[in-house]
């Protein structure tokens, strides 16, 4: 056995390879977690490291052709369904050897460019991007750099990348027919406030087009309304104080997400209005926010978890070799709570 070094000396692959009294080659299989490795070395291998400290150097391992380390790209830190996603990548690489870095880019898609040359020149091995707001070209091009999951709807046919997402249409279709079969006619659709790039591949839209065929279809075309708004909570809180001040005021409101929907919840408690007497809310995730007695916001579950472990998957397949492009869709269900049921 070695001594454990001081401060100032720098444990080396070699330095855990005579602590565990295994080979360099052995230590490296088991860094790689490469295939063939025995449970008695591989935890022989990781006790040495845990004893002595030993961190692999991040700028040698990216000149040996990998870093293990994956770019998590999300667009803000205030929707909580971006939490469910980050849990699921995390039980993804817990037994792997890959650790996720989170980079925000704050829905600009000059910002998001901006971090992915980032993520790249630092020699990420991938990139998993969610809600994307860069167009096909730009993915395009991303995608002929580096490999990326995309958490959003796909392009049909797009070979050069990955993409996990829920079946948006369906969903608001299911928010729809829920709505109607509970006597609501009037219903809008609150949707996020559109960029100049942007195109049918944002969720947004998907939810938007099932939206209007589902009131189509229940013979309610008449009273289709879509309202775009910002995500700050003033933005999304005057458009729906606006919505419901109107002369003919909806009588339900479909939000795109969940933290949209709690602030129209909030304006219509603020303004006296019965939920769902007077209007019933619905929104999109099934964020844990919803089940909160205060709040029993009927949602759509999209399973945050269940995207983020599919993108994580998808990336490291991605990495590895694989090139035949794959589009993950989970199928959405909806949970009915008090928001839209009387006495639920």
């Amino acid at each position: 056995m070695v001594a454990i070094p001081t401060q100032k000396q720098r444990v080396t692959i070699r330095t855990v390879a005579e602590d565990a009294g295994v080979s360099v080659a052995a230590v490296s299989k088991v860094l790689r977690d490469a295939y063939g490795v025995s449970d008695a070395l591989r935890g022989r291998v990781q006790a040495s490291i845990a004893k002595l400290g030993y961190r692999p150097h991040a700028a040698a391992r990216g000149m040996r052709g990998q870093t293990y380390t994956l770019g998590l790209l999300m667009p803000d830190l205030h929707n909580p369904f971006f939490a469910d996603i980050l849990e699921g990548v995390n039980t993804a690489l817990q037994r792997s050897q890959y650790q996720p870095l989170l980079g925000v880019s704050d829905s600009a898609a000059g910002t998001e460019l901006a971090l992915i040359d980032a993520m790249a020149d630092r020699q990420m091995d991938g990139i998993i991007l969610i809600g994307s707001r860069l167009p096909i070209n730009e993915l395009e091009r991303v995608a002929s750099r580096i490999p990326i999951v995309v958490i959003a709807h796909h392009p049909i046919g797009e070979p050069d990348f990955d993409t996990v997402n829920n079946d948006d249409r369906l969903g608001a279709t299911l928010v729809v027919q829920h709505l109607v079969a509970a006597g609501f006619k009037h219903v809008a659709y609150l949707s996020q406030e559109l960029g100049a790039h942007n195109s049918d591949t944002m969720v947004t839209t998907q939810r938007e087009i099932g939206y209007r065929a589902a009131m189509h279809e229940a013979g309610l075309s008449r009273n289709i309304q879509v309202v775009h708004a910002g995500q700050t909570s003033r933005e999304a809180q005057n458009a729906a104080r606006q919505m419901l001040e109107a002369r003919h005021p909806p009588d339900a409101i479909f939000c795109w997400t969940d933290f949209i929907a709690l602030e129209v919840l909030s304006v219509a408690r603020d303004m006296g209005l019965d939920v769902p007497g007077d209007l019933a809310i619905v929104g999109y995730d099934n964020t844990w926010y919803c089940d909160l007695a205060q709040n029993a916001l009927t949602s759509i579950d999209q399973s945050g978890q269940v995207l983020g472990l599919q993108a994580a998957r998808l990336l490291i397949e991605r990495i590895k070799g694989r090139t035949q492009a794959e589009h993950y869709v989970v199928t959405p269900r909806l949970v009915a709570r008090r928001s839209t049921q009387p006495g639920s």
